[in-house]
């Protein structure tokens, strides 16, 4: 099936991968998105390990309806989990393009 040499190569680039992915990881966790609901009233900024930063709530909605306050920051949270699993998922698809092997629709890591 393999040699020698070739399996040393597919050894070689499989940790080469594994760095590449694990220093994508990393900066996933400095790369910030933003969630917004309500037309920009509700923000919610997090990064893409989903780490919370800021939550920004327009002073007009705070006199509004608690049921309505409470949908609208739970839309920007949804809105920016979202954000965050769309920049992941770009991020950590372009170690992977061109991988000799992989099924189409397999993410990484396992």
């Amino acid at each position: 099936m393999f040699n020698k040499g070739q399996l040393a190569g597919l050894m070689k680039q499989a940790q080469a991968m594994q760095d590449n992915m694990k220093k994508a990881q990393e900066e996933l966790g400095h790369i910030e998105v933003t969630g917004e609901s309500g037309s920009g009233l509700v923000k919610v900024t997090m990064t893409c390990k989903h780490e919370v930063r800021r939550v920004q709530i327009d002073p007009s909605v705070l006199g509004d309806d608690k049921d309505m306050v409470e949908d609208l920051i739970a839309a920007a949270f949804n809105a920016a989990v979202r954000a965050a699993a769309q920049t992941s998922e770009q991020k950590m698809g372009k170690l992977t393009a061109g991988m000799p092997g992989l099924p189409g629709g397999m993410k990484l890591p396992f």
